[in-house]
């Protein structure tokens, strides 16, 4: 499948801000075997008197920009193409749960894609009792690490309610999981608190999904958005597999990934300083078109 992916994240100040130093996640790398970029590129609005680029340790691509001049607004662009193999869900060759825990004690490594970095809490995805017990209730019965794995995300997509107003950006797990509601970055995180309670390796996926407007219907410009999903490490011949719980159903050809980490705070959009009162307004525009 090729994409031509446009984003457009727009902030308005208040009051203009006095400088300001941002790190920029929003563009789509290259993974092998799973999708390629062919070109992508990056503008701001003001344009930025400093502006680098690096790789971070997990492999995102990060772009930093700095602004010494009064600003009242920021515009962030992103134009990308890229090609997303069409793949077929993997066939279940990985563990049960008691054998992938000495498969995770046998591995040495501590390479980015390395499960140790996915098991233990991080900041924005913390171990909750009641989520993991959530997460035991979801897997009993299931025979290997993957079919634990898609029972949450079942589970998560049957008992959680798609719900834009009831959580924010700052919403944490336990939150969200009280509520049985949020957007997709709150299915992520107790997914991800589910099975790192269960034991199982699992990382957070940043990207865009295609959506397909119903038949007659025209898409709409800016209809896409920003998504998150879930990946979760099913052993050493499986590897990696990646799970929407939002849309229950493991990531395809229409998931196109910006990049990973431990939970939202290591692939958020943008993060930064600046100095300014009052508040901001943000926008976000998102188009994913498939190129015949």
């Amino acid at each position: 499948m090729l994409y031509d992916v446009r984003l457009a994240l727009k902030y308005e100040y208040e009051a203009p801000v006095q400088g300001g130093r941002h790190l920029i996640r929003v563009a789509p790398v290259s993974i092998a075997g799973v999708q390629r970029v062919i070109a992508a590129g990056l503008s701001f609005d003001p344009t930025p008197q400093r502006k680098s680029t690096f790789t971070d340790f997990f492999g995102n691509s990060v772009t930093t920009i700095s602004y010494h001049a009064p600003h009242d607004h920021l515009t962030i662009r992103l134009t990308a193409r890229v090609q997303v193999e069409d793949t077929q869900p993997p066939a279940d060759l990985s563990p049960n749960r008691m054998a992938l825990r000495q498969e995770i004690a046998r591995t040495w490594s501590v390479a980015p894609d390395s499960p140790h970095h996915f098991l233990a809490a991080s900041p924005r995805a913390p171990l909750i009792a009641e989520i993991s017990a959530y997460a035991e209730t979801a897997a009993t019965g299931t025979v290997s690490v993957q079919a634990a794995a898609m029972a949450l995300c079942l589970a998560i997509h049957r008992d959680f309610t798609y719900d834009p107003r009831a959580t924010d950006v700052e919403t944490k797990p336990d939150e969200a999981f009280a509520l049985r509601k949020g957007v997709c970055q709150d299915f992520a995180h107790v997914m991800i608190a589910g099975l790192r309670g269960l034991g199982i390796p699992a990382g957070y996926v940043s990207g865009f999904l295609r959506t397909i407007p119903p038949a007659g219907k025209p898409r709409l410009e800016g209809a896409d958005a920003m998504h998150a999903w879930v990946r979760v490490w099913c052993g050493q011949h499986t590897g990696w597999i990646e799970f929407d719980p939002t849309n229950a159903m493991i990531a395809g050809p229409d998931h196109i990934a910006i990049g990973h980490g431990r939970d939202y705070a290591d692939i958020s959009p943008i993060i930064g300083v600046l100095r300014t009162h009052g508040s901001h307004e943000t926008t976000q525009s998102v188009d994913v078109i498939r190129v015949e």
